[in-house]
C-alpha cells in the first residue's frame, strides 16, 4: 500500500481539476466524536458539521471549513440542520491505481483508498479521498 505524504497535485501532469455539484444533509455535532467514514475515521468537535452525502456516505467538515465551502438550501439558516449545497470550488483529484493511504492534514485522522479511488486536494496540506463511484456522481471536470 502506498502511503502518501507531502503530495502536492498541483504539479502532478496526472491530477486534474474538478468540482462538485452535491446537496447533502447536515447535523452539527453537540459533543466532540468520531465518525466512521468509508475512508476511515473522522473526529470532531462541538459545532463541527456532520454530512451525508446524496449517495448514503458520511463525513465530517469541520465548522470554520463548512461555514466558508456550504449554502443552506431553501428554508435553512445557516447554521441550522438541514440541506446545504457546495459553493463551486475547483479542486485537484488523482485517480490512484494501488491502495493509498493519506492523512487528512498533518498529523489527522488518515483516510484509506483501494486501487481506482481519488485522492483529493483541497488546498496545500488538506486532502480527501473520494470512492470511485462516488466521484463519477458528483464530480464533473472543471473548464
Amino acid at each position: 500500500m502506498n502511503v502518501l505524504t507531502q503530495l502536492d497535485l498541483s504539479t502532478d501532469p496526472a491530477a486534474t481539476r474538478v468540482v462538485k455539484d452535491e446537496a447533502v444533509a447536515v447535523e452539527f455535532a453537540a459533543a466532540t466524536g468520531e465518525l466512521m467514514s468509508l475512508e476511515g475515521p473522522n473526529r470532531y468537535q462541538p459545532g463541527d458539521a456532520l454530512i451525508t452525502g446524496a449517495t448514503g456516505e458520511r463525513w465530517v467538515v469541520s465548522r470554520e471549513r463548512f461555514d466558508a465551502k456550504y449554502v443552506p438550501e431553501e428554508n435553512v439558516a445557516h447554521g441550522e440542520p438541514g440541506t446545504y449545497r457546495n459553493r463551486p470550488v475547483v479542486v485537484l483529484a488523482k485517480q490512484m491505481h494501488d491502495a493509498f493511504t493519506i492523512a487528512r492534514s498533518e498529523a489527522g485522522d488518515v483516510l484509506a483508498g483501494a486501487a481506482g479511488d481519488w485522492v483529493m486536494q483541497y488546498a496545500p496540506g488538506d486532502y480527501g479521498v473520494v470512492k470511485a463511484a462516488r466521484f463519477a456522481k458528483v464530480y464533473r471536470r472543471a473548464h
